[in-house]
């Protein structure tokens, strides 16, 4: 039996080698962006990761591209204001975007940061794919969806990437995994592989790197 969004494949050595050469080259921060008018010039390719408070966004940035301060982990959940562009190599922008689902923050911020996050998601044309982050211990929620529903609108192609996979029991996890499924199948603009990582124990890095470096 084939299951709907399986876990990816480790890839092939070859595959591996140019993510892991990629990754093993500069990786540097360029700009904080808090409008649309201060996006670079989209003539590279570009991903983005996208996630709520308190996924390990941050963690795991800092664990693919093997840095460990390149993107800032904050106590404080929706610290981050800011779209955060890194310059993959010459040819990528990495993006991190700020978290979403925080409780804390002022109405009037949250409803900022929610009008720039939507205004890019929909607007940029070299954007070739969002990693949308989901910790392995609970699964998509709401909030999760909505963003889900945003690129479905926008036709932007998203990727669930799990994170902490080490923080959770086998049979716990195939739960996950089974509500993680069966809420993708209803995004059309969801890619059909899962990636499950963990920034601590390395799981799925190398797949992850593989995947960037092979979006042209």
């Amino acid at each position: 039996m084939i299951l709907p969004f399986p876990i990816a494949e480790p890839e092939s050595e070859a595959g591996s080698e140019i993510g892991r050469k990629l990754f093993s080259g500069p990786v540097d921060f360029l700009k904080g962006v808090v409008g649309m008018d201060g996006l670079p010039d989209g003539d590279r390719v570009e991903v983005c990761f996208a996630g709520r408070s308190n996924v390990g966004k941050s963690s795991l940035i800092n664990a693919i591209t093997n840095r460990k301060g390149l993107a800032r982990a904050s106590n404080t959940p929706g610290r981050t204001q800011e779209i955060n562009f890194f310059e993959l190599g010459e040819e990528r922008y990495l993006v991190d975007l700020p978290g979403y689902g925080y409780a804390n923050a002022p109405v009037a911020i949250v409803e900022k940061w929610q009008r720039l996050l939507k205004n890019y998601l929909s607007g940029r044309q070299n954007l070739r794919r969002a990693f949308v982050l989901v910790d392995s211990r609970h699964g998509i929620k709401p909030v999760d969806e909505e963003i889900m529903q945003l690129m479905n609108k926008s036709a932007l192609t998203f990727q669930v990437v799990l994170t902490k996979a080490d923080k959770i029991k086998d049979h716990e996890r195939d739960q996950v995994l089974d509500q993680v499924r069966n809420r993708l199948a209803k995004h059309p603009a969801a890619f059909p592989e899962l990636i499950l990582t963990s920034s601590e124990k390395g799981e799925g890095l190398a797949t992850l790197r593989a995947v960037i470096a092979g979006l042209v």
